[in-house]
């Protein structure tokens, strides 16, 4: 499987000059996916050089560069970055590169369930190992909680609606595939909207899934830790709720974006935005890839 066919990199370039690449140094690329940044970060690198890879889909493993020595792949949640780095012995890493999006490669795969696209089983998992799929969560979750994810996740303004009316629908049959869940909520949103809120409730379902806010959230507290001075934190985002993390651990070392000061009034902060605007695609790389519309890349260096 190439990396045309899994997705193409979205902001390859800008995120991987972001890094600002030691060629003897230690790096991690969280979201290995279909190897496109990690091989970009590698050309960059000295024989001496190391980078790390995740991904907790074994899907991605058909990615990995043939004898590559300088690459060590672990197939896990990024989430577990921590612990990871201290079973291979490494106290400090010299930059991180995060590109928070889902594949085309998982929209694309109908057994998956990301996509109303096609008719699947609503599935979901990033790991299919994982035991909560989208199915469980739509047929099982109190109303209250599936109003909670859909307000929460998907910022959608009818949630307590939609989880009404699916617990309603579920109670005469469980609803098991995308396109029932689809039909089902489609009929709650004006026509020509219809398209895109549907999308948002998909969003919020694979972000219960998949617990991707903790474990966002508890990616970037350990890799503001194991940053070395002068170390970089490059993470691409998609929708609001992810970049609002990002942006706030940039600036304040907490998911929460509150500064703490010290008893003179300086701010105590371990990381420094690169710049006040983020970086966006630009509309070469818009028109070639609609993946990457939405993307916004942040970029931070450890103080």
């Amino acid at each position: 499987m190439s990396d045309a066919t899994y997705h193409i990199p979205v902001l390859l370039t800008e995120s991987v000059d972001g890094l600002a690449i030691r060629p003897s140094g230690t790096y991690v690329d969280v979201t290995f996916g279909g190897g496109g940044h990690s091989r970009e970060i590698l050309r960059w690198l000295g024989p001496d050089g190391r980078l790390f890879a995740f991904d907790q889909d074994g899907d991605s493993e058909r990615n990995i560069p043939e004898g590559e020595h300088r690459l060590t792949f672990i197939r896990s949640n990024f989430r577990y970055l921590s612990n990871w780095m201290r079973f291979y012995e490494i106290d400090h890493i010299d930059g991180l590169l995060a590109d928070l999006g889902v594949s085309s490669h998982h929209f694309d795969d109908e057994s998956r369930g990301f996509s109303f696209r096609f008719d699947s089983p609503l599935d979901m998992r990033m790991n299919k190992s994982a035991r909560l799929t989208a199915a469980d969560v739509v047929n099982e979750y109190s109303e209250q909680r599936l109003a909670d994810i859909f307000y929460l996740y998907g910022e959608l303004k009818n949630a307590r609606r939609l989880a009404a009316v699916l617990v309603k629908a579920r109670s005469a049959a469980p609803i098991q595939t995308t396109q029932q869940l689809a039909g089902i909520v489609a009929k709650l949103f004006p026509r020509e909207r219809e398209k895109k809120e549907v999308t948002k409730v998909f969003q919020a379902l694979r972000i219960e899934v998949n617990h991707e806010m903790s474990a966002l959230q508890e990616m970037l507290l350990a890799a503001t830790s194991l940053l070395s001075p002068g170390g970089r934190l490059s993470v691409i985002t998609y929708h609001s709720l992810e970049d609002r993390i990002v942006k706030n651990i940039m600036k304040s070392g907490n998911a929460e974006g509150q500064v703490e000061q010290d008893f003179f009034g300086r701010t105590d902060t371990p990381l420094r935005a690169m710049s006040n605007k983020v970086v966006t695609p630009s509309a070469e790389e818009q028109a070639s890839n609609p993946r990457s519309r939405s993307a916004k890349l942040r970029i931070a260096e450890k103080k």
